[in-house]
């Protein structure tokens, strides 16, 4: 998440009423997760597992709750909870705004798009030409569609990532502040949910097509010309190579990457990073020759186990 107008270290703190390590202005452009910093970002990381990881990152300024040696090139901000000081910069920053009307006066909506009765369509929301959405479709604030995209009925875009810290008070959400992003010619059946990124961008592809009830989870990125069937269920931070296609009721772990041309059979659990260009089935997953064969070979093991009843 950029901000609109570059900040200084002193500002940040002064926001947040933390000390800091650095020059007053040190300039800041925006915050992000880890996996998707840039330089002139803010990441947060509040164990002292993923200093490292976060002090070596490309973010060049680092919300932490220790005094460390601050990287050169770098800042601080030195805080006893990051991960609410991180919900505090998102909530100053990109403020949640209550819509006045079913489509907000401030959304763009292309010549040739059709807009069915009942949909919602949030503040700064932007929707290229020759469009489709069709009833009780709900786009929140800020998503941003190509054209000749068709969004079929209930469909939800940018509702909040599924991202919560564990405290003995009950769960603490790390709050939104990204979009989703749907590229030119995607298709999106009945009823499917898309989440925002948390700072970024969950992004779908030039000419992919997804099915009914389908979710999609924060931060996701799924490439050009994808097949998703119904029921499939991909978590956050996964990256979907271009070409990919996944069969019906498919589920995979977060931050994983299916590669380019993969070919997921239905109800496999894509439980970790796979190579494109080949077919895989089954929870462990494998290649789907492979499990086919074990299972084949299963099925002769109790075949003769029984025979010699």
């Amino acid at each position: 998440m950029k901000f609109r107008n570059p900040q200084t270290l002193q500002e940040i703190a002064s926001l947040l009423n933390v000390d800091f390590i650095g020059d007053t202005n040190f300039e800041i452009l925006g915050i992000n997760e880890i996996h998707v910093v840039e330089k002139g970002d803010i990441v947060f990381v509040d164990h002292p597992k993923y200093y490292d990881k976060a002090l070596n990152s490309k973010a060049t300024t680092i919300l932490i709750n220790k005094k460390v040696a601050c990287p050169e090139g770098k800042s601080l901000l030195i805080s006893d909870d990051p991960f609410r000081d991180f919900n505090k910069i998102t909530k100053h920053f990109n403020p949640f705004i209550a819509s006045q009307e079913s489509i907000a006066e401030s959304a763009i909506i292309g010549d040739g798009t059709i807009i069915q009765p009942n949909v919602f369509i949030g503040n700064n929301v932007v929707i290229g030409k020759n469009c489709v959405i069709h009833p009780n479709v709900t786009i929140y604030d800020n998503c941003i569609i190509g054209n000749n995209v068709t969004i079929h009925a209930n469909t939800v875009l940018g509702a909040d990532a599924f991202y919560y810290k564990n405290r003995p008070s009950g769960f603490d959400k790390l709050i939104s502040g990204g979009r989703v992003v749907l590229e030119d010619d995607v298709d999106l059946g009945a009823s499917c949910t898309i989440d925002k990124g948390v700072t970024g961008d969950t992004t779908i592809k030039k000419g992919t097509k997804i099915d009914n009830q389908v979710h999609v989870g924060h931060d996701t990125v799924i490439g050009e010309k994808c097949l998703i069937a119904s029921q499939t269920g991909i978590a956050g931070c996964v990256i979907i190579e271009d070409e990919v296609t996944i069969w019906g009721q498919v589920g995979t772990n977060s931050g994983i990457t299916i590669g380019k041309g993969a070919v997921i059979l239905g109800q496999t659990g894509v439980t970790k990073s796979i190579e494109g260009g080949k077919s895989y089935f089954g929870t462990p997953i494998e290649e789907s020759r492979e499990k086919l064969k074990q299972l084949a070979g299963l099925k002769r093991l109790l075949k003769e186990k029984y025979d010699s009843k």
